[in-house]
């Protein structure tokens, strides 16, 4: 089993916001967030970001956070804290195992990463997050 605590990841705000977005979209059935949490979860999270209504679709659901500004982020974090803390819930837990990358960095993914870096200079280490070697 695999925990977070919800007011201290021990991560920074883009990482806690992917994680528990990437989350709240899986199919993982060992999850302590409800189906209706979930999509609620996500769904105030995209309209921070968008105009228009979030997909129906899982597949079309994903956040692109590369364009937003930190201040984004940390309004993102808080609505998901916020959402969580109103359902009772102050650790995630659920039933994965860490996965390897599945493909490699982009040239259009290397401005969020170079950024990333600059925001977060000394990386976090996390037993449950992997992240890969850009």
């Amino acid at each position: 089993m695999q925990t977070l605590d919800v007011h201290s990841p021990d991560m920074p705000d883009l990482q806690f916001v992917l994680l528990v977005t990437a989350l709240c979209t899986s199919r993982l059935t060992a999850l302590n967030i409800p189906d209706g949490l979930r999509t609620m979860v996500f769904n105030r999270c995209w309209v921070l970001i968008h105009e228009g209504p979030p997909p129906g679709r899982l597949e079309e659901r994903i956040l692109d956070l590369r364009p937003w500004t930190e201040v984004t982020v940390e309004a993102m974090a808080e609505t998901i804290r916020a959402a969580l803390t109103e359902a009772g819930i102050q650790r995630l837990v659920w039933d994965h195992p860490p996965s390897e990358p599945t493909r490699s960095s982009t040239a259009v993914a290397k401005p969020l990463i170079d950024r990333f870096g600059y925001l977060y200079p000394h990386p976090i280490a996390s037993p449950f997050l992997r992240f890969p070697r850009w």
